[in-house]
């Protein structure tokens, strides 16, 4: 009778768990759809050059914009004093200055929203309803931590085109893509591993390849970032072929070498070019080793469709070049990167396994 109780005891803490497991994943996919607006209005915001329409932090004053004429001409006579201004839009009116701060205002409140209302608030139900596992307030923790940090990353990067640059430096607008994307790469690491998987975990090289992946996702978003602050795509707008050659020219003019990998505007679009060759051949060959290594598995087909987002996310990426970053096919080329980051992220948990159970009896999904 002792032995029979405590078999359906078990099964009610599994089903619990399960339970658990299947309203923390639902939110975490809602943060990943929040994050994606955050990160795809910030691209709108760099692409308008709106970034610095609010010169000044208020994490909480900020919400609220202005109200009335006084308050506009206000925040338009503190933007006067800034070199974007003064040497870029000298021209510009009251109107102008309104299109530009609301790209800049809607990107700071998705983020707000994202970090409070859609990320911290859920995270601390959970935590206190006693909803999360072990292991997981950490995980969701460190998450949590990464976004304020975030935060004040794009603050600096706001501030670094506020005195003597008429935009942001491209290297904090990369760090800033570049940590957004890490975070929604965990989220999705962390939803997946709640998720039931209908498959064993992978062989250990298509694991190991999956997180390799990953990576070289991330590096070539933080390559992009580089191309976005130093407008590096506005120039060379041919392809195959960047200034009439497969490797062109004057790729380390400035002196000492390695600050053409980060400020020289030809060597930046050039190394992002070869990050996307190497992603795409990377893709192409993890698609093949998965299926010969385990074919007909979900493995091997997630691996198939990772190469073709990756496919499509260079094409898209070519169209921009060619249309001379066009905002649209822009925004359509950041909004895809995040995709294919969150689909490689997912398939290299997928590959790992989902997280183990903490109780004895097996599930099926």
């Amino acid at each position: 009778m002792t032995a029979i109780a405590d078999t359906n005891q078990a099964i009610v803490e599994r089903d619990r768990l399960l339970h658990n497991r299947a309203l923390i994943r639902a939110w975490l996919y809602v943060a990943l759809v929040v994050i994606f607006a955050v990160v795809v209005v910030g691209g709108a915001t760099r692409l308008t050059e709106s970034g610095l329409s609010i010169t000044e932090w208020k994490p909480i004053h900020g919400i609220i914009p202005p109200l009335n004429e006084a308050e506009w001409q206000e925040e338009f006579a503190k933007y006067q004093q800034i070199p974007q201004f003064t040497q870029l839009n000298a021209d510009m009116d009251l109107e102008g200055f309104k299109a530009i701060f609301w790209w800049e205002w809607s990107h700071r409140l998705l983020a707000r929203w994202a970090g409070v209302i859609f990320y911290a608030a859920p995270f601390a139900f959970f935590w206190a309803t006693g909803r999360l596992e072990r292991g997981l307030p950490g995980k969701l923790g460190g998450i949590f931590l990464l976004g304020g940090l975030q935060g004040v990353i794009g603050w600096w990067m706001v501030a670094s085109g506020l005195s003597d640059r008429t935009s942001v430096s491209q290297y904090w607008l990369a760090v800033h893509l570049t940590v957004a994307s890490l975070i929604f790469a965990s989220i999705m690491l962390v939803a997946r591993g709640l998720a039931p998987h209908s498959s064993p975990p992978a062989d250990a090289s298509t694991r190991r390849f999956a997180g390799i992946l990953v990576l070289l996702v991330l590096g070539q978003i933080y390559l992009g970032g580089l191309v976005a602050g130093l407008d590096a795509g506005l120039s060379y707008n041919t392809w195959p072929l960047m200034d009439g050659s497969i490797v062109p020219g004057d790729l380390f003019v400035i002196d000492p070498a390695w600050r053409n990998l980060f400020e020289n505007p030809k060597t930046v679009q050039f190394i992002h070019r070869l990050g996307a060759y190497i992603l795409l051949a990377a893709a192409l060959w993890h698609m093949i080793a998965a299926r010969r290594a385990q074919p007909g598995t979900t493995h091997a087909r997630r691996a198939l469709v990772l190469f073709h987002l990756v496919l499509a996310q260079a094409a898209i990426g070519v169209v921009t070049l060619l249309t001379h970053v066009h905002l649209h096919s822009a925004l359509l080329h950041q909004g895809m990167a995040l995709i294919v980051l969150g689909f490689a992220a997912a398939h290299w948990r997928a590959a790992k396994g989902a997280y183990p159970l903490p109780t004895d009896i097996a599930v099926r999904s």
